[in-house]
């Protein structure tokens, strides 16, 4: 059962979506326990998170999330424990992350590009610097390049608040939500055009000529590669709004770490304690609090407007939302 603070601290969020939704014509209205949902078989949250791909295991020192959710991840467990036991990832993360310093651990992992982090690690958000700008007379328009979770959820919100998004599916690196969560997928794309285009083509900076907000939810390196990087996109484009969705921050030295919903969720602290030891809230929740969060932030540069990057982080955010419910 989620927490009763965090649901308050989601609802808030939610009024603010809504006045800003109001000022732009429409009226957004979010369901605080409909956000955090989607349609998977799910266990009870513990040690385990409810999709049983992330654990919290004790080092030495501290309490870990480890998450093995890519077959690359379990791949690399015997590398970054140093270890013969690839046959039992698992046994081998219980059995010897124990003995570990959560430093090393965590150094290690960041090196193997694993999803792992210390619980309660992250600092809380900070606030992005935007500019003035100038907004068009007509709808404004939005490049949806994201997957999963967090980032389609905020072209999501963005669409019931009236933009035009387009949501550009890859056919080298489809989004896997159509196939593994059909209903939270329709619920996160159903309201967006859809588009198929190789992101390594031309036709991502015409698409992006033509739009007024871009939502990314790769890591810096990946998009350089596309050539979109802050200083030549602004160059270009020095009104949009970019929504840049990562783990860790997409500046600074965590910008190449690797994280899902969970581990980047207990990074933020956004666990309870049972007998001392940390357990999930919730279902991958960084995700859905941080597409809640991008909304909002995205909503609110249109409604003062303002342009440049917003830098938002799943650690981060799950520890900003941790801080309001009282859990850090």
């Amino acid at each position: 059962m989620t927490a009763p603070l965090l649901l308050d601290a989601i609802a808030d969020d939610a009024r603010r979506i809504a006045a800003l939704s109001r000022d732009m014509g429409r009226h957004v209205s979010i369901d605080p326990e409909m956000l955090l949902q989607r349609d998977i078989a799910l266990q009870p949250p513990g040690l385990w998170s409810p999709n049983r791909h992330c654990r919290l295991v004790q080092a030495r020192d501290g309490w870990m999330a480890v998450n093995l959710a890519r077959q690359d991840d379990l791949a690399s467990v015997a590398a970054w424990l140093e270890c013969d036991d690839a046959d039992a990832p698992w046994d081998a993360v219980i059995g010897l992350v124990k003995e570990r310093a959560t430093a090393d651990l965590l150094e290690r992992s960041i090196l193997l590009g694993m999803p792992v982090s210390v619980v309660g690690e992250a600092p809380l958000a900070q606030a992005s610097e935007l500019h003035p700008a100038t907004r068009p007379e007509r709808a404004l328009k939005v490049l949806d390049l994201s997957a999963l979770w967090a980032g389609p959820l905020c072209g999501a919100l963005l669409a019931d608040a009236g933009l035009e998004v387009t949501k550009v599916q890859d056919p080298a690196r489809p989004d896997p939500t159509a196939v593994a969560t059909p209903v939270h997928h329709q619920r996160l794309n159903g309201r967006k055009s859809h588009v198929s285009m190789t992101l390594a083509s031309s036709a991502v900076g015409a698409a992006l000529d033509r739009c007024d907000v871009l939502i990314t939810s790769a890591r810096p390196h990946a998009l350089a590669r596309l050539g979109l990087t802050p200083d030549a996109v602004f160059d270009r484009h020095p009104q949009l709004i970019w929504v840049a969705i990562t783990a860790h921050g997409f500046m600074g030295d965590n910008a190449m770490r690797v994280g899902f919903g969970d581990d980047t969720a207990a990074a933020g602290g956004l666990i309870s304690r049972v007998d001392g030891a940390p357990s999930f809230l919730g279902d991958a929740l960084a995700d859905p609090l941080t597409g809640l969060r991008a909304a909002h932030l995205a909503l609110r540069a249109i409604v003062e407007a303002r342009a440049g990057l917003i830098d938002v982080a799943l650690a981060s955010s799950a520890a900003d939302f941790a801080r309001r419910a009282g859990l850090r």
